[in-house]
């Protein structure tokens, strides 16, 4: 791999590390911004991780 090539990589790495801090701090404002659910189900969100479990009985959506 040339100079070049290398200086073109880094530039590309440092401005996806930066896309991606920027995204970041977006979803970070944007999620406190969210109303908390009252009286919920505790864990983690089922919607996010792909199934819905209750009382023992699991069903994916």
């Amino acid at each position: 791999m040339n100079k070049k090539t290398s200086n073109a990589n880094t530039t590309i790495k440092e401005r996806a590390i930066k896309e991606a801090q920027v995204r970041r701090e977006k979803y970070l404002a944007d999620e406190k911004k969210q109303e908390k659910e009252v009286g919920g189900r505790k864990g983690l969100n089922p919607t996010r991780y792909g199934d819905w479990e209750k009382k023992g009985i699991a069903s994916d959506f």
